[in-house]
This record gives C-alpha cells, structure tokens and sequence, in this order.
C-alpha cells in the first residue's frame, strides 16, 4: 500500500445532488423546491425568529430586566492573594500593573480588595475599590490604601 492507491472505504462517501441539470439527473425541472410558494423562489430568506405562522418564542415571552449602563465592575481581589502576592514577588507594594504582570487582572479590570483572608505584614495597595474590614485590616498592620 502506498499513497497512490489510497481510497476511502467502501460506502463512506456519497456522490453530491447536481441539482437543477435537467430531468435526467432525476432533480431537474423545481430542482428539489416542490411547487410554487415563497421558498420556490430564488432570494427567498426567511425573517429571523419566524416559526411557520406560530407565535414565535421572543414575543410569548414578557420583557425582562434592566441593564444598567453606567454599572461599573470589579474583579473581587481578596486579603489572603495579597499576601501570597506579597511573599511570591518579594514587594510591598501592590499595584495594578503588578496584579496584571502577575497575571491575577487582564487589561482594563477594576479591582476591589475584600476582606476574606489575614494579612501579617505591612502593604501599600494601589486600587479602584476596598472594602471596609479590607482597608481595617490593611491599616491595622501598618499598610497605606490608596484608591485611584
């Protein structure tokens, strides 16, 4: 055997449809289409959502919610990953640039600091948003919260 005779097994592939190549093809004259009607037609393009004259399922359901637009999000960063951030890095200052060298935030990310967590060692942290037994516990050790 050898690339040259290669051949996919037998019944593993079928011959397409040549649709509309005359009445021999056995798929001449509608071309597969059936008669007459909207779908017959060349350019024909069903509306979206459109389910054969029912009631379609967008316009059954009843509106629903509210999308804030001036909502703001935060990725929630707790005490306990500054510590270990602080160890693995070897600094006491956390900022965003080094939560995204380090991978924790992408580009563009709001950060809070939330309180789940201890730390044991005085750290200067440079966010958008801190919760209060965050900033306490923060405080407490000496650190200095700075919010952008």
């Amino acid at each position: 055997m050898d690339l040259s005779n290669l051949k996919p097994a037998l019944g593993s592939t079928k011959s397409r449809k040549r649709i509309g190549r005359g009445q021999g093809s056995g798929y001449g004259g509608t071309s597969t289409r059936g008669h007459k009607g909207a779908k017959s037609r060349s350019g024909y393009s069903r509306k979206v959502g459109f389910e054969g004259g029912q009631m379609p399922l967008y316009r059954l359901l009843p509106k629903f919610g509210f999308k804030n637009i001036n909502r703001v999000e935060y990725t929630a960063i707790n005490l306990d990953t500054l510590e270990q951030l602080s160890t693995t890095l070897g600094t006491n200052d956390i900022t965003l640039d080094i939560l995204r060298k380090a991978r924790v935030i992408s580009n563009g990310e709001n950060v809070k600091v939330l309180g789940r967590g201890e730390i044991t060692k005085a750290v200067n942290v440079t966010v958008n948003a801190i919760s209060k037994s965050a900033k306490a516990a923060i405080e407490s050790k000496g650190g200095v919260v700075t919010i952008i």
